[in-house]
Parts: structure tokens; sequence; C-alpha cells
């Protein structure tokens, strides 16, 4: 399973679909061109939002956990767990890695909101991405140096921190007020991820890290370069096995950078007719070339049994934002035959369907048990093959 996020969305005029034009037979437009050799392995879907959305910078923050920002009380800023760690959870038991989180270093310049990626856990706490290409190729690929007794004896020394830890969280639970007590148990569930991760480690100590199926990459990628290098490390990883959920927190201001667009990535998503507008369209141009390309590769790596990676993957290309600032339509592709979805079709679904119904309907589509995610109502019928 793979999450692309966007930040400040697409081009309105440009990117959607005719809305009279649905079902396999509808003409890509301007913005989705690029794409045209895979149009019968991808679905456009619109109609979607989230309900509670009401943050215009915040492009990638709730877009996968359709949570109520102010569902706590006295907070100004909760969430909720990521579709993509309800995946991880099932199918991150038998890889090395849960999950791999992918980041940029101008998310919030790119619309992204708060998060370190697109990824929040069950607690509805960010977890950590790597904004470096060269990083993730050295956490995927590389060998640890260090013996294994000397790494055994980490993994210890962390246990033994932990129960040190956990001994005085207890002493100081005693007289607590419930409030205070609610905070505590969130502390304790913080801990028991850590030793969930801590034993995960200890397990996989003595089998060597996959061969890597890349070079390593170079150092200072930005922009369309970083793009294109990430995509190669998703496939790497997925080719691998080493994850089977991953996400990306794409970037966009270095993107325009990288395309010689000197403008900013908040005031190209603020466009209208002219040079805004045009640039906002020769970003879409570049994300949907990219994306291309990444299909291209997915189809291109095969199995042992003759299929190929796309063959096994459910991927998702959006935003919770979808033009100008607009919390509604949320841009959506779908692509990939892992969920047994019904691709290649222009999907226009009822005004402000909840987003989380897509994400459902694609989880149960991967076999994980789960009646609802978020704000769901249910699955969407139209999707399922």
């Amino acid at each position: 399973m793979v999450f692309l996020g966007l930040g400040f969305g697409v081009t309105q005029e440009t990117w959607f679909p005719n809305l009279e034009q649905t079902g396999a037979d509808y003409d890509l437009p301007e913005g989705l061109k690029p794409l045209l050799r895979h149009q019968g392995d991808f679905t456009v879907v619109q109609g979607c939002s989230n309900q509670f959305s009401n943050e215009a910078h915040w492009g990638s923050t709730f877009w996968l956990t359709g949570a109520n920002r102010f569902a706590v009380p006295g907070q100004n800023m909760s969430n909720s767990i990521s579709a993509d760690q309800v995946a991880a959870r099932e199918l991150g038991q038998d890889t090395r890695f849960s999950s791999i989180q992918l980041s940029s270093s101008d998310g919030s310049a790119s619309g992204h909101g708060p998060g370190l990626s697109l990824a929040w856990d069950q607690r509805g706490k960010p977890v950590a991405g790597f904004d470096d290409p060269v990083q993730v190729f050295h956490k995927l690929f590389s060998a640890d140096d260090l013996p294994l007794e000397q790494r055994q004896a980490a993994i210890a020394e962390n246990r033994s921190v932990l129960d040190a830890v956990l001994t005085d969280a207890r002493r100081v639970q005693r007289g607590l007020a419930m409030t205070d007590k609610d905070k505590l148990e969130e502390y304790f569930q913080g801990i028991r991820d850590i030793e969930t991760r801590l034993s995960k480690d200890e397990a996989w100590l003595e089998v060597p890290k996959a061969q890597s199926p890349i070079d390593e990459p170079g150092s200072g990628l930005k922009g369309r370069a970083e793009v294109e290098v990430m995509y190669d490390l998703i496939v790497a990883a997925l080719q691998t096995d080493s994850t089977r959920v991953m996400t990306y927190r794409m970037p966009g201001q270095s993107l325009l950078q990288s395309m010689g667009v000197t403008l900013s990535a908040h005031n190209v998503s603020h466009y209208s007719p002219g040079e805004r507008m045009q640039a906002s369209q020769a970003r879409d141009k570049a994300h949907c070339e990219l994306l291309a390309g990444l299909i291209d590769k997915l189809k291109a790596t095969k199995e042992a049994d003759g299929s190929s990676l796309f063959d096994h993957l459910a991927l998702a290309f959006g935003s919770n934002i979808s033009s100008i600032h607009y919390l509604t339509n949320c841009p959506t592709v779908l692509t990939g035959g892992g969920a047994n979805l019904k691709l290649g079709q222009h999907l226009a679904l009822p005004k402000d369907t909840p987003l989380c119904n897509v994400w459902l309907t694609m989880l149960q589509g991967l076999g994980i048990d789960v009646e609802r995610h978020g704000d769901s109502t249910g699955v969407v019928k139209e999707l399922q093959a």
C-alpha cells in the first residue's frame, strides 16, 4: 500500500475530468494527459472530502485520517490513526520494516500542515519520515557494521531504560486526577510502542538486509530529481519486501524551483489566469509525468510467478486540498491491482462523500479486517471490481 500526498492540490480548470463524462469512456483533461498510456490502469475519483477539514493550508495532516481536529476537549489539534498505519499493523508483521515514511524538507512551505510525514499512529501522534534519499537507501539496504553481540547489548540497554522509566511512571500514577491519568496512559502506550519496535529489531538482528536493486543515490537532491529517486526507492523497498506499506509527503516548493518557477508554492496555489496559473498547470504536468514513470517501473518489476509489482500494489495519489485552498472534491487517483479496485474509470461520487470511504475500500480490498476508518460511512461499491 502506497500513498503519495500533494500539498496545495491541483489546478481546478485543467486537472479534473468533465463531470458529464464518467465511467471508462472519458477524456483525460490536460493536467492528467501525461498519464494517458496508463489510462486503463487508474481511476480518478471526484466528490470526496473530509467533513472535519477546516484549515486550507493543511494538505496532508488529516488526508489519511479523516479526524476531527477539535475532537479532544481542551486541545486545538488532535488527530487519529492514518490509513497506512492501519495497513501496517497487518501487512507489516512479516517484513523488516512495518512501514517506511518518506518526506521532504519543504513540507510546511508546500501546504502539508502539521506532521512529520503522512503517517499518524494509533494515538494520533505524528510518525517521523525521512527527507533525504541517501538516508532512506541506507535504512533499507546498508548493513549494520556493529557486531551482533553489540547490537544485542544495545537493545538490552534500551529495554532496561524503558523498565526504569515505566517504574517511575507507575510511581507517579498514584494520586493523579483523571485527566492526568489519561495523559499518563498515553505515555504508557508510547512506551509499549517502543517495546514493540525493540522486539521487531531483535527478531531481525540475524537476518541480513536485502541487496539493493539500485545504486546509492547522490546527495543534495531536491525537487524533481528528489521525487524521481524517492520513487525508485519505493519500488526497490517493495521489490525486496523490506516493507509493504509506504507513504511520501511530497515536495512542492522545491519541485517548482527545480522547474525554474520563482513563485512560492503558496502563491502558485492562489492562482488566477496568467503566470501563477501557468505555474500551477506546469506543476500538475510534472507530478503526472513522475507518476506515469513510477507506474512504468512498477509494471516492469516482475515477480517470480511472472506477475508484476503493479499487480500486487494499491496506490493513492492526491491531497486534502483540491484547488486554491478549497477543501472539497479532494483530487484522488487510484492505481495498482492489489486491492481489487475497478480501474480505468472516472468516478463521480455524491458531493462530500467521505474520503475515508475510499481508504476503507482500499483496506478491505487488501484483505485487512477493518469495519470503518475515520469518518467513513461504508465502502465505495462503484470502486469494487
